[in-house]
């Protein structure tokens, strides 16, 4: 019978719990607190507290059953639970065993771009703890049930007992309440992200239609596809974020408002360069000054761009030094394309090299070294073919230029080493002494002139 008495105390505690009192009788309980019936008209003239003092005597159903009952019950209550905690420990132990075995196989090193985050053991580390602090949870849980339980057996408790118990209780029913309000709102969210989503997939399609040159558009380059899509990626995320705030929820609480005025701050005031350099580096885009892997020469410094973000720039030189530079310097510095004159179009690069020569070689001997020496350098053009120009005329020599075309403009350096090699070499098959001649003059000790020397 105590067991029968249990289960129906159970059900009953349950069903009080929803908000359904129920009140148990035995057959002598029935005859000793038996409430007479009220016709409905003179129930209506009862005062109220008369009506809830009726009610809660009604309710208290523990007050009917004996103490040694009671006492039975919550010692149950204990071993019953102490044996599910237990087993819940159990349950732990052996899951973990579980998921040790299956990390050990299945568990990959975290690595990004080379740079291993987290080894294999680290990570089953981490399961454990998260899989400790479930179990603990649950034994906290079956703690705070077990309380609240025992304590409604007994009169002085059970004040104890509904505190406890709405302390869970309330919390997870306004939780399930505000749920159920804010689906509506939850579902006009989730339709725009998904109109968000193909509108960007769209955006997508026709760049890399661009890219590629199958959709072509007058005046607009395959090269600003991609910067473009980032463009309208970003804004198409910022009006996204801007139709959902409002459906947030406490969007319009002052926490929420207040939040979003200290990150405005904070952008506004932390952001000034950064802004700055977003602004130059879509600029530049459009402006196509350069591209990767151009040789470019910015400033004093001369390389090859090997990487163009948003906001910076980066140059290898040919030393194999990584400059970076701010985009909002290069939209106000002077910038020297060359692989611009090796475009199909453009007749090549000019490379030149200066040469001094005495007025003792005649001039037609000098330009005929000087195009044998750019003959016979590599990489540089046939048509158009090098040219020399006699640039000045000074008092003991006169300058010559040997110019050259090429469209190599990657092995720049390389050509002017080997065109000096080749001057060189056809100087000295000619017998002519490219090193210009020094005087000194030494003056009497008595001469009115300071001694000095003077190179000519």
């Amino acid at each position: 019978m105590r067991f029968w008495a249990f289960v129906c105390t159970v059900f009953m505690l349950t069903i009080n719990l929803l908000g359904v009192p129920v009140v148990l009788y035995t057959q002598e309980d029935q005859e000793t607190l038996a409430i007479p019936v009220v016709p409905k008209e003179e129930n209506e003239g009862l005062l109220v507290a008369e009506i809830e003092e009726r009610e809660d005597s009604t309710t208290d159903m523990w007050l009917y059953l004996s103490l040694p009952v009671r006492l039975g019950i919550a010692v149950a209550i204990v071993i019953a639970q102490a044996v599910l905690i237990r087993l819940s420990g159990y349950l732990f132990k052996k899951l973990q065993k579980k998921l040790e075995v299956y990390g050990r196989t299945h568990f990959k090193p975290l690595t990004i771009k080379r740079y291993r985050l987290l080894e294999t053991d680290q990570m089953l580390n981490m399961a454990f703890f998260l899989l400790r602090i479930v179990q603990w949870v649950v034994v906290i849980f079956q703690l705070y049930l077990t309380l609240p339980l025992i304590f409604s057996f007994f009169e002085p408790t059970k004040h104890v007992a509904s505190t406890l118990f709405g302390y869970v209780l309330n919390p997870l029913r306004s939780t399930a309440l505000n749920i159920i309000n804010y689906i509506p709102s939850l579902i006009t969210i989730i339709v725009i992200i998904i109109i968000a989503r193909y509108a960007l997939r769209a955006i997508k399609f026709f760049t890399l239609q661009i890219e590629r040159g199958k959709l072509v558009i007058p005046g607009f380059y395959p090269d600003w596809a991609e910067p473009t899509f980032n463009i309208l990626r970003v804004l198409l995320y910022a009006f996204t974020v801007i139709v959902i705030y409002p459906n947030l929820p406490n969007s319009d609480s002052a926490v929420f408002q207040g939040v979003s005025v200290f990150v405005g701050i904070i952008f506004s005031l932390g952001s000034s360069s950064i802004i700055g350099n977003l602004v130059a580096g879509i600029v530049i885009t459009y402006m196509r000054p350069f591209t990767i892997g151009d040789r470019i020469k910015l400033n004093d410094i001369i390389g090859f761009v090997v990487e163009k973000t948003a906001t910076v720039t980066r140059i290898r030189t040919s030393k194999n030094e990584f400059v970076t530079i701010p985009n909002l310097t290069i939209l106000t510095s002077s910038i020297t394309n060359y692989h611009f004159s090796a475009a199909e179009k453009e007749e090549g690069l000019i490379l030149h090299a200066d040469v001094t020569m005495g007025y003792g070689v005649p001039w037609t001997t000098v330009h005929e070294i000087l195009l044998a020496a750019a003959a016979k350098t590599t990489h540089v053009l046939e048509k158009p073919k090098p040219f020399v120009l006699q640039t000045a005329l000074d008092d003991y020599y006169a300058r010559y230029e040997i110019n050259v075309y090429t469209k190599t403009v990657d092995k720049i350096s390389r050509i002017y080493s080997e065109l000096y090699q080749n001057l060189q070499d056809g100087f000295k098959a000619a017998h002519i002494d490219l090193t210009a001649p020094s005087y000194t003059i030494r003056l009497p000790a008595d001469s009115e002139v300071n001694p000095g020397s003077t190179p000519s």
